[in-house]
């Protein structure tokens, strides 16, 4: 459950915990609050949101700060404050980062002490829940990730499966209901502090800045109950979790027999692939469950496209038949989507315009690299 920086004791706990889930699926966990506050959980926490870096949340602290007034003496107040139950989260700066339609998408900063103490629950919490998920989801996962999402939607086309519903989910994330997500959570935890804890990260306060430097704070997500922070270390376990519903209700209702179906998902991004004849009927079958689940289809994205006829894009790939550029022959395959690749040649120029000029060759190079390896 850990990779080689991660800490014997702490990849030994959720070797534990995970072994622990995996073994008893009714199995519920009574006393983890106090792992999130052990001393090596808290410091490999902190080494990972220290590696991931980040802007500062409201109360403007870096990690210089921290390094100037000592981490061991920092890390120690929040573990006293953990154990104390003392401990309260900030509220939430909020940014907007623009997309690649040219929409602004939210983006939720928090403070460095409440993103070291949601990461060091996610350390305890994931390896349990790791063994929950359905292989259908592959986001957020140890040993997952979108190629190979994309290498399955592709093998199920081949598989005859080549009726697909391209759903998209409107606000998924800001829509999540609180009340139903803490029961997901608690079909596993019962420790009530580690549930008190997730609670008021999901309650907290939003901060916002306008052109003037003037702050406002809302409580639209504790007024609503409900919504996720998009940013915070523990939204995509969160995530997870509730799609896991939708992933679990879909197979109980009979529907991934019935339709001949297969779902795909990462994260909010979703497709079900099903036998011909049958995506009608597997998008009548999404709309009620989702509806089920307090979750909205967005009807204006939501489409059918029978393939190879028809084409449809997921996680930067189109879907489709291809024609090989050696022999002009057609075959069912995916390529870069158009929006991908507009994507990519945007990054690559504000990388490289006369702006950025003044960068070392080296650090630019390793921007492209990455930009590169990314796409």
């Amino acid at each position: 459950m850990g990779n080689l920086s991660t800490p014997k004791s702490v990849q030994k706990l959720q070797t534990a915990l995970h072994a622990k889930a995996k073994a008893e699926a009714g199995y519920r966990f009574y006393a983890l609050y106090d792992k999130i506050s052990r001393e090596d959980i808290l410091a490999h926490a902190y080494a990972q949101c220290r590696s991931n870096k980040g802007a500062p949340g409201v109360d403007g602290q870096d990690f210089a700060d921290i390094d100037g007034y000592g981490v061991q003496r920092w890390l120690g107040e929040l573990a006293l404050a953990l154990r104390q139950e003392t401990y309260r989260p900030d509220p939430i700066r909020r940014v907007y980062i623009p997309k690649a339609n040219g929409k602004l998408r939210p983006l939720g900063i928090s403070t460095l002490r409440d993103r070291v103490c949601m990461t060091a629950a996610m350390l305890v919490l994931e390896p349990i829940f790791e063994a929950d998920l359905p292989p259908e989801q592959y986001a957020y996962r140890p040993g997952r990730n979108a190629q190979q999402a994309v290498v399955e939607v592709e093998a199920q086309l081949f598989r005859g499966h080549p009726e697909v519903v391209d759903a998209d989910l409107a606000d998924y994330f800001g829509s999540i209901p609180h009340a139903d997500l803490l029961k997901s959570v608690a079909r596993r935890i019962v420790d009530r502090r580690v549930l008190h804890l997730i609670k008021m990260w999901l309650e907290c306060p939003v901060e916002e800045t306008d052109d003037r430097g003037r702050k406002t704070r809302t409580t639209e997500a504790r007024d609503k109950r409900r919504g996720i922070p998009q940013g915070s270390p523990i939204s995509p376990l969160l995530a997870n979790l509730y799609m896991r519903r939708f992933v679990l209700g879909w197979k109980m209702l009979g529907l991934e027999r019935s339709l001949g179906s297969r779902i795909v998902t990462y994260a909010d991004d979703l497709v079900i692939l099903c036998r011909r004849g049958k995506a009608e009927e597997a998008l009548r079958q999404l709309r009620v469950i989702m509806g089920k689940l307090k979750l909205t289809v967005n009807e204006e994205k939501t489409r059918i496209c029978k393939v190879p006829e028809g084409e449809f894009d997921f996680l930067g790939y189109t879907f489709g038949r291809m024609y090989s550029a050696r022999t002009g022959q057609a075959r069912l395959g995916y390529r870069p989507s158009r929006k991908s690749i507009r994507r990519v040649i945007e990054s690559i120029h504000a990388l490289t315009a006369r702006s950025g000029t003044w960068q070392e060759t080296t650090e630019l190079v390793g921007q492209l690299n990455r930009t590169l390896r990314g796409w």
